[in-house]
């Protein structure tokens, strides 16, 4: 069913020493034939005994109506673009992976145009698409890979020409391609999948680039192994999803799709499993206009007719009893998440991170912290940064921090 998969990411709508020599071998090939990058460029460093040099990235996050791309030098970010397409555009292409041509001479054109040289690249780097469900990590853009992103093992989506563009921009120039933390990120422990009804298993569905940068990044801040804390994360934007860290896995995780935890400013959540039986069978709906209450309809949505947290925030401000209401269930079932959240790492935890578009309300995080602030301290990062996640992946193998994953 492809509305289904294009509501999925829609709506969610993600050997070190060996590539670092492979990468330091190259640049050192590029002086001997007059391609010597300058010296004044270099803001971060790559280290394989006295030799260091910096990494250039260009990043492609492709949707269904556009494709931004990203240059980074290490973290920093030289420039990005949000390149739209229209739906007559779009619509000359039979499939998803047709469009790969179309969407690899804008980005090369893009880059021709900003007087770019595509040759002093040292990687590729593509957001993840429904390929099968894989553990967290960074992943070389494999045959194999590459053949599921175009066969869409998970169904069609446009985010599965990331990887397709990548490895295939990568090959032109002789560079790495890879993807990071798709969606498709499957980390739960055994007893965590069991829902009460075997033909229905609990599955994970969540925004795994953004919560595995941001567990990352307090690691670093604090100057200890990501895979050494026991952490919460919650992520609100138009989802919701919060997640349990331990061992620099995901062992539990609400669905943030369509299969339970808190309701969001475009989705249900948790529902009453009896009354969506008989809504089902009424016969008064058919399955997508179910499906559009649970994904897209839902939450803030069906309550007060918009997806904006700013707005229900305002008319709250403003007199608005039923948006003051429904904000306040809002905050009450986040913070019910992060306690169930708390009972898997047996109330253990090091840390809460609070991130995405909805952690910039400062009213917000304060009453998570007022109702969920026992269990552990509080650290806010607010929004999300998928370009610079994804940069961040393919540097901490080419740095040596993380081992590429094998598909």
């Amino acid at each position: 069913m492809d509305w289904i998969v294009d509501e999925v990411l829609d709506l969610a709508l993600n050997g070190a020493a060996d590539l670092a020599e492979s990468v330091i071998g190259r640049q050192l090939e590029r002086r001997k034939t007059g391609k010597k990058r300058s010296d004044e460029t270099k803001t971060a460093k790559i280290r394989k005994g006295e030799k260091t040099m910096s990494i250039k990235s260009l990043i492609i996050n492709p949707g269904s109506t556009s494709t931004k791309i990203g240059v980074f030098e290490d973290e920093t970010l030289l420039f990005e673009e949000t390149l739209r397409h229209s739906t007559e555009e779009i619509g000359r292409y039979a499939t998803i992976v047709d469009q790969k041509d179309f969407r690899k001479k804008i980005i090369t054109d893009l880059l021709e145009e900003k007087k770019f040289d595509l040759k002093s690249l040292d990687v590729v780097v593509g957001r993840g698409g429904m390929l099968k469900p894989i553990p967290g990590g960074t992943y070389a853009v494999t045959d194999e890979l590459l053949n599921d992103l175009k066969v869409g093992v998970q169904g069609q989506h446009a985010s599965n020409l990331g990887g397709i563009l990548a490895r295939e921009i990568g090959d032109s120039i002789g560079v790495p391609s890879y993807i990071v933390d798709p969606v498709v990120v499957d980390e739960l422990m055994p007893i965590a999948r069991y829902s009460g009804v075997p033909e229905l298993p609990r599955t994970s569905v969540f925004h795994a680039l953004n919560q595995k940068a941001v567990a990352k990044r307090y690691a670093k801040e604090i100057g200890k192994p990501y895979e050494s804390l026991r952490l919460i994360v919650v992520h609100m934007g138009g989802g919701v999803s919060v997640g349990a860290h331990i061992g620099g896995k995901v062992v539990d995780v609400f669905n943030a799709l369509d299969g339970d935890g808190a309701f969001s400013p475009e989705r249900a959540g948790a529902v009453p499993s009896g009354a969506l039986i008989r809504m089902c069978f009424s016969g008064k709906y058919t399955e997508k206009e179910v499906y559009g209450k649970i994904v897209g309809k839902g939450g803030f949505n069906a309550y007060l007719g918009t997806n904006d947290m700013r707005e229900v925030t305002r008319r709250a401000d403003d007199g608005d009893e039923k948006a003051a209401e429904a904000k306040e269930a809002f905050l009450l079932q986040v913070s019910k998440d992060i306690g169930s959240m708390a009972c898997v790492l047996n109330g253990k935890v090091d840390q809460i991170i609070v991130t995405g578009g909805i952690a910039y309300g400062a009213d917000v995080v304060a009453s998570l912290k007022e109702r969920a602030g026992w269990i552990a301290p509080f650290t806010v990062y607010p929004g999300e940064d998928e370009l610079l996640a994804l940069a961040q992946g393919a540097l901490r193998v080419l740095n040596g921090e993380e081992k590429p994953m094998t598909y």
